[in-house]
């Protein structure tokens, strides 16, 4: 990943898009806003106890930065699931109820989802000219959320996953995503070798979903995938972790877009 400060904004970009010239993307950090502590002060996420007015301001200061229009940007009311949205110019400005991945072909909407510990998921399918966003906490993980996400693009678009380049952005790590008996037992449910995703550290059990978001992505067939390896937890100077802020931070957010 490469690290970019305009206007005062810090964000990342991928090394894999780096070319794609149809393409806008960016991964946003705590950086450049107007939100005081505990969301110093680039929060982009709404209804956790920041004022409106600065996360509009800080959206608006981040967008400015990428050369979006915030207005015809598509969002969502993030459930914690693995369903799908199919958007395009009609959904300009939505934000769409009880999903946690949008898929698009349409130029000029971008996509934004937030995160603070949850895997932000990027796809980019340069032959049909389509893109996808997905939020992959361990319930939209054990639920297939990237699996479903790539689907829907490929029924909706004509994708082949062959022709798919994905990226994982920072999100909390194996390192310190300890998981209680609850989510071990659901892991081994929905995963064959669940053993390699659930690692012993510490006296306790720890997830890796990494591991197992390209694990889903690997078997159907998608074999550019960067994952950023970045661990939020360990890097709350760069970004916000919910687990290891005690649940009082705010959220930084994964935008993709086609250039109209």
């Amino acid at each position: 990943m490469q690290r970019h400060v305009t206007h005062q904004v810090a964000y990342y970009t991928f090394d894999s898009l780096r070319d794609a010239e149809a393409l806008v993307h960016a991964i946003s950090t705590r950086h450049g806003g107007v939100s005081p502590a505990p969301f110093a002060t680039l929060n982009l996420g709404h209804a956790i106890g920041d004022d409106d007015a600065n996360v509009d301001e800080n959206t608006r200061r981040l967008y400015a930065a990428l050369a979006l229009d915030a207005t015809a940007t598509v969002t969502a009311r993030q459930a914690h699931g693995a369903a799908v949205a199919i958007v395009d110019a009609r959904h300009r400005g939505a934000r769409i109820a009880n999903v946690d991945a949008l898929v698009t072909n349409t130029p000029a909407v971008p996509l934004l989802l937030r995160y603070a510990d949850c895997v932000p998921i990027l796809l980019y399918d340069p032959k049909r000219r389509a893109i996808g966003l997905a939020h992959a906490g361990w319930r939209g993980t054990l639920g297939k959320i990237a699996t479903q996400t790539v689907q829907a693009m490929r029924d909706a678009f004509g994708t082949r996953p062959r022709d798919l380049i994905a990226c994982l952005a920072p999100s909390i790590g194996a390192c310190c995503y300890r998981v209680g008996d609850d989510v071990i037992a659901r892991v081994r449910v929905a995963f064959d070798d669940a053993d390699a995703l659930l690692i012993p550290r510490d006296g306790g059990i720890h997830l890796d979903l990494w591991e197992a978001n390209a694990r889903q992505l690997r078997a159907l067939g998608i074999a550019q995938i960067e994952i950023a390896g970045v661990c939020v937890a360990h890097h709350t100077d760069e970004f916000y972790s919910w687990r290891a802020e005690g649940g009082r931070t705010g959220r930084f957010g994964a935008i993709i877009a086609l250039n109209a």
